[in-house]
């Protein structure tokens, strides 16, 4: 199973492009919502301008104008930390995704090269004074001063917990839990200053949702689906923030 004409796993992924900040805003996704995917195995996206690779399967919950609510399953990712003071500049990006390639096509432990799946995560990661591991999603995190990104590949769900090692000391292998998220997707090429935008945007819009609100730790993390020859206007990204329910947070 490899994407079919997108981006195909047997190449060697290129990592997406950053621009610098523009000031009009994109246009909307020309793509419709994503369907639920399936409980009995992860889902597929449709053609392009998302690839068909396997991705994190997840759960419909609610859609809004601005948004949806996921209820996303548990999934095992490689991940690790990016250079440099921002998540998207294009030396630090490209770093860590030939990172995390280098161990998908066998740099690891059983020299064994794994298909490549779709979407590259970047999220921000909080810091609260104390060294502890980096226990979440590829994706990008920052910490709380602004110096600290963490960008990961989602896994093949084939392996489960049996992944192999990275033989480069600077790449973890993680399960991240099953978790609710709110989503906006959007399309472009994805920059500090606009992703700073759609966060904002994305908890005010939730501030007003009567059944879900933002956790209290919740951090930005961002999706990016498409390959980096694809042009601005149909890629599909996304930006996302972990909540819980009304209820369960009284």
């Amino acid at each position: 199973p490899v994407g079919r004409w997108c981006w195909r796993s047997s190449r060697r992924p290129s990592p997406p492009r950053s621009a610098a900040p523009s000031t009009s805003s994109p246009r909307p996704p020309s793509t419709p919502s994503l369907p639920a995917a399936s409980s009995h195995g992860p889902s597929r996206r449709p053609s392009c301008p998302v690839p068909d690779l396997e991705t994190v399967p997840f759960r419909i919950l609610k859609r809004e104008d601005e948004y949806e609510i996921r209820q996303v399953e548990s999934y095992y990712v490689a991940e690790t930390t990016m250079p440099g003071r921002t998540g998207f500049d294009f030396s630090g990006s490209s770093q860590s995704f030939n990172v995390l390639a280098s161990y998908l096509f066998g740099k690891n432990t059983r020299s064994e090269q794994m298909e490549m799946t779709t979407p590259v995560f970047t999220r921000k990661e909080e810091v609260r004074g104390e060294t502890m591991d980096m226990t979440t999603p590829v994706i990008t995190k920052k910490s709380a001063d602004g110096n600290k990104w963490k960008m990961s590949f989602v896994m093949p769900s084939k392996y489960g917990p049996d992944l192999p090692q990275a033989k480069d000391p600077s790449v973890t292998i993680k399960e991240v839990p099953s978790k609710i998220v709110a989503v906006a997707a959007f399309p472009g090429l994805v920059t500090d200053d606009d992703i700073s935008q759609r966060e904002s945007r994305l908890r005010k819009a939730l501030q007003k949702d009567t059944q879900y609100r933002v956790k209290e730790d919740s951090v930005v993390e961002i999706a990016q689906y498409n390959p980096p020859f694809t042009l601005p206007f149909a890629r599909r990204n996304e930006v996302a923030l972990e909540v819980e329910g009304v209820d369960s947070a009284s």
